[in-house]
């Protein structure tokens, strides 16, 4: 989650006005609230290994903030602290939408209808639909991106069966050890020189240090809630956020689902997705809370390194979690971190979002693949999943906005940013498809995949749902599943 914690401050708060101080403290503040969020899943939520990071998909309605006239100040730094307290009225605002449909149950009476056959292009589609953010980010910087890649992979995945002795070494830490490497590689080239006759675009992707953050970063310094101000509010930024909290809410039950299949737990019972969703919005609140500029998700790159190391433990999470906090209050040391060229990152996206993808494509062997009715909700799902949102976005680069386009930039988001989602538009399909197509036959439900799913149903019908997901201190004796 390295990633989105850096990239998505770094474009958004100089259109806000910031500088480099307030985008150092905008990244330790994203970095904090994901570490809380994180251990309020992994101990409240889903209980799943999920780490929970910022979201690509409430970037349009903050920019439609940005962009607002309201907003113009002279004083950038003024207009930088307007513009967020804005963003956080809103996205205090948004998450209304997940904790209501999760607490309250109605989630769960959705997710009751999710087959087998339905969650194939939602979880696909949110590994495999993030390919713009893997090669092309490798190739801004080629002579660092591709040896982070090539060397990944074969640390890996060929060096555990060469090297017998150090198999599980290679295998849980190949990603640190590469990273290592290559981060080194990349600053020699910084320090040697190599860029300094290069373009902006070029040294802004190649050196690792472009950002200005480890000067900017103050060493210890505590993110705590309002430090902005007070938030603002606005019924149409309102709405805007809300449909883009309601499109993270459909991603990230596909982010749940896969990865409690990457972490080799048994599928969830509704009731625990639905309370999953419930903190989900917890988290949202706690952005706007604290000021992110942006909404909470599941991070889908932590699903595919779960499948990389094979290490699907809560603990684990649980600590990487608490050096998140760490990180994010000693801003020094979480400065070095952001300073990794944004290729290497781009690299690692590379073999976790196909894994993740892999997962998603993994609940085939429930299914019937000699069924055409099967066949025809994959295809027709997964096609207009991926050319959908290649429309709006091309429409988007082209025109400078999307097809929806009004005096009112809220309703534009409401219509644009629901299409621009990949696996919102698969998942959507997939699942009105699954389940107005002639579902009453007995044989259909079992090419559904759907009978592998019964005794999961319930809680408490099987003990794997109660090994895996009861709640800890005993609540569940006050806070039951169903």
């Amino acid at each position: 989650m390295l990633g989105t914690t850096v990239i998505i401050p770094t474009a958004l708060v100089p259109q806000m006005g910031g500088g480099a101080e307030e985008k150092a403290q905008v990244i330790q503040t994203l970095l904090f609230v994901a570490g809380l969020n994180t251990l309020l899943q992994t101990w409240f939520g889903t209980r799943l290994p999920v780490v929970m990071g910022g979201s690509y998909t409430f970037v349009a309605p903050t920019i439609s903030i940005i962009l607002s006239s309201r907003w113009d100040d002279p004083d950038p730094i003024s207009k930088f602290k307007k513009t967020m307290r804005a963003t956080q009225g809103a996205l205090i605002v948004a998450s209304t939408i997940q904790i209501v449909l999760g607490f309250s149950g109605l989630w769960r009476n959705v997710v009751r209808f999710l087959s087998p056959i339905s969650v194939v292009p939602l979880v696909g589609l949110s590994g495999f639909g993030l390919y713009e953010l893997a090669f092309p980010g490798v190739g801004k910087c080629v002579e660092i991106g591709l040896p982070q890649l090539v060397l990944l992979v074969l640390f890996s995945q060929y060096l555990p069966h060469l090297v017998k002795p150090g198999k599980n070494i290679f295998d849980r830490f190949a990603v640190l050890i590469t990273v290592s490497i290559v981060w080194i590689y990349a600053h020699i080239l910084t320090v040697g020189g190599a860029y300094n006759g290069a373009s902006p675009k070029t040294q802004n992707s190649c050196r690792t240090d472009r950002s200005g953050l480890l000067d900017a970063a103050p060493w210890i310094r505590v993110p705590y809630p309002f430090q902005w101000g007070a938030p603002s509010f606005d019924a149409g930024e309102a709405f805007a956020m809300m449909m883009a909290a309601f499109v993270v809410l459909v991603e990230s039950t596909g982010g749940f689902v896969g990865v409690s299949r990457s972490a080799s737990a048994s599928p969830m019972p509704p009731s625990i997705l639905s309370r999953g969703v419930g903190w989900l919005g917890v988290g949202t609140l706690l952005s706007g809370l604290f000021g992110t500029a942006n909404g909470s998700t599941v991070s889908i790159e932590n699903g595919g390194l779960i499948a990389q190391t094979r290490v699907g433990s809560r603990r684990v999470v649980q600590i990487s979690a608490g050096f998140m906090l760490f990180f994010s209050i000693l801003g020094k040391f979480g400065a070095v971190f952001a300073s990794i060229p944004a290729p290497i990152v781009a690299a690692f996206y590379c073999l976790f979002f196909g894994y993740f993808g892999a997962a998603g494509l993994s609940f085939l062997q429930f299914c019937q693949l000699n069924s055409f009715r099967n066949k025809f909700i994959l295809a027709f799902s997964i096609f207009l999943g991926l050319s959908v949102p290649q429309y709006f976005n091309e429409y988007t680069a082209i025109k400078g906005y999307g097809p929806t386009h009004t005096h009112g930039r809220w309703f534009n988001d409401m219509v644009n940013v629901p299409f621009s989602s990949k696996a919102f538009v698969a998942g959507v399909l997939a699942f009105v498809f699954d389940n107005t197509m002639d579902k009453k036959d007995s044989q259909i439900r079992k090419d559904r995949g759907k009978h592998w799913w019964d005794k999961f149903k319930d809680f408490k019908t099987d003990n794997r749902s109660q090994e895996f997901y009861s709640l800890p201190f005993n609540l569940n004796k006050y806070f039951p599943s169903v």
